[in-house]
């Protein structure tokens, strides 16, 4: 079988190497496309492969409807939104994610961004301590589940919410279980958030829930940013100059949220998965499960099902 890396934001080179032994030990033909501009060129690309490895890249049916061959897409990450899950079981094409891959990646990059800003920007002036505070985990994934870990070291008051009726982990980790994410957002002095882009969640994080949140409080997303209602943000930034907005996704008004100066903190570009340790368990993990799905049927980490 044909497998094409197909990856706008190419894997490391060691990755990348390391994925093309795991493929070709198990039998099948490796095909690069990295660094590519146009949808063209992956178009082109995809016409032969029986198999796609991606990251970021945009798997849509056009894309689909150009590779006949095609039968399985893994992306290397957690979220899979990039990829039109209807469109590929239409054309029964197994879509899978890798989770957990890279979720203490994104795990210490909120703990920094908490430590950036609330030491204030390592200015010299003075800041406070994530001791004693209590952290809120909107959804209990595999990053979350980090975090809260990571919390717990700092001393931290750990609660946890998780839609998915996952409240067993909660307890397990030892972590306060609380009702909603409204709650949450009542009692948190921080809320990080680790929900899926869906239906129910576009837009979700919204005026109501800003309105909830206690004096000083900080919202911190390394999740997607359409979860965000990005006006209501807005509005309760510039009503409230006590509270914080931590993210991970730089909303479409960045430009808007920076006149808000410390108290608004946007990486430059995505930044959570991208460490050398992601990025090859990622990858690793994708060439694995392609391998596997090849040699046995195996489809335990299908998307859309």
């Amino acid at each position: 079988m044909k497998v094409l890396l197909a990856t706008e934001k190419p894997f490391a080179a060691a990755a990348a190497k390391g994925i093309q032994a795991i493929l070709e030990k198990a039998g099948h033909e490796v095909a690069f496309l990295e660094s590519y501009t146009e949808k063209s060129a992956l178009l082109e690309a995809v016409a032969d492969a029986n198999a796609l490895i991606i990251r970021s890249d945009k798997i849509d049916a056009e894309v689909m409807s150009a590779a006949p061959n095609l039968k399985i897409v893994v992306r290397a990450g957690a979220g899979y939104d990039n990829v039109d899950l209807a469109a590929a079981t239409e054309r029964n094409i197994v879509v899978m994610n890798t989770p957990g891959q890279n979720a203490n990646a994104v795990a210490e990059l909120v703990m920094g961004m908490l430590l950036y800003t609330i030491r204030m920007r390592f200015s010299g002036k003075s800041g406070t301590e994530l001791k004693g505070k209590k952290l809120g985990l909107l959804g209990f994934g595999h990053v979350a589940q980090h975090v809260g870990t990571l919390a717990n070291g700092f001393g931290m008051d750990v609660y946890a919410y998780d839609a998915f009726g996952r409240r067993d982990n909660i307890d397990a980790a030892g972590l306060h279980y609380i009702e909603s994410k409204e709650d949450m957002f009542k009692t948190c002095d921080i809320v990080s958030l680790h929900i899926p882009l869906k239906s129910d969640t576009r837009g979700s994080i919204n005026a109501d829930l800003f309105a909830l949140m206690p004096k000083k409080a900080i919202l911190v997303n390394t999740a997607r940013k359409e979860i965000i209602n990005e006006e209501d943000l807005l509005v309760a930034m510039t009503q409230r100059e006590d509270i914080r907005y931590i993210t991970d996704v730089q909303p479409d008004n960045h430009e808007a949220m920076s006149a808000f100066g410390d108290r608004y903190l946007a990486t430059p570009k995505k930044a959570g998965a991208q460490t050398a340790e992601a990025n090859a368990n990622a990858g690793y993990a994708a060439a694995r499960q392609i391998a596997d799905f090849f040699a046995t049927g195996n489809k335990r980490f299908q998307v859309n099902k």
